[in-house]
């Protein structure tokens, strides 16, 4: 802090951040050293403001067919700068010019879910997150890539075949399927036996 002039007897403290409870003390300095610490005042909060500090980590994807998953990393309540926070989430096809806002009015709230008929399995999404509170709009975050839900495969994998292995056991093969939009990522196959 800075040092006051000896006949100063106020001072106006800069820096601080918003909507948190303070306590100041003073010290008395002269040629000799720094005295003891007056009692410390009475707890003041500073005045509200817009957050300034959007949310981090903001991705998804995932969730169900005709679902677009969003989630984010919480705002900690030291930055939140005032009562009634929440997230602003504003998402888009990638390519299209029209946002679609939501706002979720939950300090805890990590994601968001949009359910949707018309959305097209593992379609890109722009995605971006920001933050309110009863001060205004505050920031938002960069725009994140993130893919709606997957759809169960559509294709079967083709050639399948099998090999007598032994009296007990039947070797199966087959092609696997290619990765694209309509079949999305396989995780795995499952065999069946007629």
């Amino acid at each position: 802090p800075e040092v006051i002039n000896g006949r100063t007897h106020k001072a106006t403290v800069v820096d601080l951040s918003p909507w948190v409870e303070y306590e100041f003390r003073v010290v008395a300095s002269n040629s000799v050293g720094i005295g003891e610490p007056s009692r410390p005042s009475a707890l003041l909060k500073t005045k509200a403001a817009v957050p300034v500090v959007a949310p981090t980590n903001v991705s998804g994807g995932g969730g169900s067919r005709s679902e677009l998953v969003i989630t984010w990393e919480p705002v900690p309540e030291e930055l939140q700068n005032g009562e009634g926070f929440g997230y602003i989430i504003m998402f888009r096809p990638l390519g299209s010019t029209t946002w679609t806002k939501a706002v979720v009015a939950s300090v805890e709230a990590s994601k968001y879910v949009y359910r949707n008929e018309s959305i097209t399995p593992l379609s890109p999404f722009e995605v971006k997150v920001g933050v309110y509170n009863n001060e205004g709009e505050g920031t938002l975050s960069s725009i994140s890539i993130v893919y709606s839900g997957e759809d169960e495969p559509q294709i079967a994998p083709a050639g399948a075949s099998a090999l007598s292995v032994s009296a007990a056991e039947v070797e199966v093969s087959w092609q696997p399927i290619a990765w694209n939009r309509h079949t999305g990522r396989v995780l795995g196959y499952e065999v069946r036996q007629l």
